[in-house]
């Protein structure tokens, strides 16, 4: 691929404008849309990832190294070239390490890495995260001291997973998780903060500071927005500890009073001071919901057991209002679009037109359903 017919033309530095990519793809037929636009290399892309084998999404890896080729063409700085190849190869690497325990539920555990071991909230923690683990979770970290060396310690080195990033301070891995193949250490924070979100399907925050916060927020906006499905945030904090008290009375007095963000967005989060609680809401919140996906214009509750005709109507009279139209209805089998998710097919289908507004109301809904 060095000869002069299959280079990729370079723009003259003068001449660079924004790319059009989709008036681009338009020209190309599926299922290979998104290409450099030559034909000849188009080509020796795909022969050279049918040379590797058969894959079901080899569409996605031709598109993948199409962008590698599209960085060429848009003479990137050498820096940018640096940033996405690192958080490529880092999501890469982490995806594989969590790949084996994609069946198991997974809590993403924060707080202070600063909390010494004989603080309540230390044993708060652990407490926390043993009882999570006897019911057959894991705990995501972020691998150093304090509150999380709490969680895996509780959790035990089995049932651990560290994120670790590399900081000048405070982010030696702590001996739990320290050694182990489950230990990724991360470069960028946001790669790392994907991985949290991607990989887990609780949130508990301890007290903390900057980082907890920041954790937190990012978890609240996206299940206030949709962009992931929803899920327990729980916030943990000792009897006698105003520490979440007084951060409820912020978001009271400025973020809802000031109108913000709407007055039941705060029942996105669960308080409590006691660990053994937080385990029950947590596991409670999948008694019988199991998972949520898109399907054309429909979204489709995956659950446990099929609700009764009266069941399903009470829902569809109490949840009238986040319908765009029609009713919650009820599927035994799953979609065509879910072949490549065999480990749902033994679910039932709640499927309804969703108007996409106050995502807090998709939590009551999964709460009202696991009431049945």
């Amino acid at each position: 691929m060095s000869s002069d017919k299959t280079r990729i033309p370079l723009p003259k530095k003068k001449a660079i404008l924004p790319r059009d990519d989709h008036h681009e793809e338009d020209r190309v037929p599926k299922p290979y849309r998104y290409s450099l636009g030559i034909g000849d290399l188009d080509e020796q892309i795909r022969q050279l990832i049918k040379k590797i084998g058969d894959f079901p999404d080899e569409d996605l890896i031709q598109e993948i190294i199409v962008t590698a080729l599209k960085l060429y063409q848009d003479q990137l700085g050498r820096a940018d070239v640096k940033l996405i190849n690192s958080a490529f190869k880092e999501l890469r690497y982490a995806f594989r390490i969590f790949q084996p325990y994609h069946h198991i539920r997974k809590v993403a555990l924060f707080g202070s890495a600063r909390t010494p071991k004989n603080s309540p909230t230390y044993v708060l923690a652990r407490d926390f995260a043993r009882g999570i683990a006897h019911e057959g979770w894991m705990v995501i970290t972020g691998a150093s001291s304090g509150i999380m060396n709490a969680g895996n310690e509780g959790a035990g080195r089995a049932h651990s997973f560290g994120c670790n990033i590399r900081l000048p301070f405070e982010q030696m891995a702590n001996p739990v998780v320290a050694n182990d193949h489950k230990l990724i250490n991360f470069k960028y924070f946001f790669t790392r903060k994907l991985i949290f979100i991607r990989e887990s399907d609780a949130t508990v925050l301890c007290p903390g500071g900057f980082g907890t916060h920041d954790e937190g927020f990012e978890t609240l906006t996206l299940v206030q927005t949709g962009k992931t499905p929803p899920r327990p945030v729980v916030c943990l904090d000792r009897p006698e500890s105003r520490y979440w008290r007084e951060w409820v009375h912020f978001v009271k007095t400025q973020f809802i009073k000031n109108k913000m963000i709407d007055p039941d967005d705060i029942n996105l989060i669960y308080f409590t001071h006691d660990p053994h609680d937080a385990v029950h809401y947590i596991v409670h919140f999948y008694h019988n919901y199991h998972s949520i996906r898109y399907i054309r214009d429909r979204l489709v509750f995956r659950i446990k057991r099929p609700l009764s005709a009266a069941q399903l109507s009470l829902l569809n009279e109490q949840f009238a209002g986040i319908l765009k139209k029609g009713k919650i209805l009820q599927f035994m089998k799953p979609f065509p679009e879910e072949a490549n998710e065999p480990y749902t097919h033994d679910l039932i289908r709640l499927a309804f037109y969703y108007n996409r507004r106050r995502f807090v109301r998709l939590k009551d809904l999964i709460m009202e359903i696991n009431k049945f």
